[in-house]
């Protein structure tokens, strides 16, 4: 009886707390500004990860690459409804990720690159880059490896009293993983301040969820443990912005974590190296065409008069300059001296 009461309770405090979200975002859903600096923050991101695609092509980059293509609303409408105390870690599909949390794209580029001006001195690649400063703690490779992490993260949040909230990243492939129910009970436990975000691509590598999954809606899967859960739009950042605030409000005013299922898409292959046959260009093309993100906030922003054709050229041909100087600046940052083989291993504590 007592858990029936503790269900409803925290159902009821997330209720209340949606409410209040979408009463204080219908001002920000209006401003012309926000929705030019989503659309910004979100062109940045695609241009950024075409011009990677492109240096992966000409042997630029090595390894595996992930782009995040298609999803951008997800972590641009996560961010924007955060704030400076946040922590953000994810999973291998980081690019956009570090980019949304204001980290240099000349750092981003040259570690792709494996040089050293980026920002793991070259030595961890796409998959494996850090920024202390911008609270950006990964990029990892191990499948979902970095949600007992996250859980940390809002654990030391917690400890401190900062006033943070970990974002934690997952996609729909890890959420099946072992240590993901480990981290929910535990956050459950201690009413950790943490919102995970599982960004539903609908295909983990190859696989479609409706053939790993016995439930598919993902949103569902704290209910064990009593983690109020919420299936979101992730094509429109609107939407992300709107819920995403109400999840980091319940989490931050001490409620506890929540999940947040961000329905989106990936326009390209689980990497590079994915032909994506699993899947027809017919399907492609009718989520480009009907539910990109960038397009449909672009048509918002022209029919409500927030800005001209011109001035949005004028924003993707900016965008466009700062990610040619990030790939140029790539190109000729030096490679690690191999002295950087042995550092970095081990730390004397």
């Amino acid at each position: 009886m007592a858990k029936t009461s503790k269900v409803s309770a925290k159902k009821s405090a997330t209720s209340k707390s949606t409410s209040k979200s979408k009463a204080s975002s219908k001002s920000p859903a209006v401003n012309g500004d926000q929705l030019i600096a989503y659309y910004r923050d979100m062109l940045n991101i695609r241009r950024f990860e075409e011009k990677a695609g492109q240096l992966y092509g000409m042997g630029l980059i090595g390894g595996f690459c992930h782009l995040y293509i298609g999803q951008e609303a997800v972590v641009v409408g996560m961010t924007q409804a955060g704030t400076d105390d946040d922590s953000v870690i994810t999973s291998y599909r980081d690019h956009g990720h570090m980019l949304a949390c204001g980290m240099d794209p000349k750092g981003v580029m040259a570690e792709l690159t494996g040089r050293r001006g980026g920002y793991s001195k070259g030595k961890g690649g796409s998959m494996h880059m850090f920024s202390r400063e911008k609270k950006f703690f990964g990029g990892h490779g191990i499948v979902g490896a970095q949600i007992p992490l996250g859980t940390g993260l809002a654990f030391a949040h917690k400890y401190k009293g900062d006033n943070g909230v970990c974002h934690a990243y997952m996609g729909d492939g890890a959420v099946n993983q072992g240590q993901i129910y480990e981290s929910f009970n535990m956050a459950a436990l201690w009413d950790l301040p943490v919102v995970y975000v599982i960004e539903n691509n609908k295909y983990g590598m190859g696989t479609s969820i409706e053939r790993a999954s016995s439930n598919v809606e993902l949103s569902e899967r704290g209910n064990a443990h009593d983690i109020p859960g919420q299936s979101v739009n992730g094509m429109d950042v609107l939407d992300v912005v709107e819920k995403g605030g109400a999840a980091l409000e319940h989490a931050r005013s001490g409620k506890g974590p929540m999940i947040l299922e961000m329905k989106t898409y990936r326009y390209r292959g689980h990497s590079m190296s994915d032909p994506a046959k699993y899947r027809s260009k017919e399907e492609v093309q009718k989520m480009r065409k009907e539910s990109d993100p960038i397009d449909n906030l672009r048509h918002t922003i022209l029919e409500g008069g927030f800005a001209t054709e011109d001035q949005l050229k004028d924003i993707d041909k900016e965008i466009k300059s700062i990610v040619t100087a990030a790939a140029e600046y790539a190109q000729q940052s030096p490679e690690p001296d191999e002295s950087e083989l042995y550092t970095d291993i081990l730390k004397e504590a």
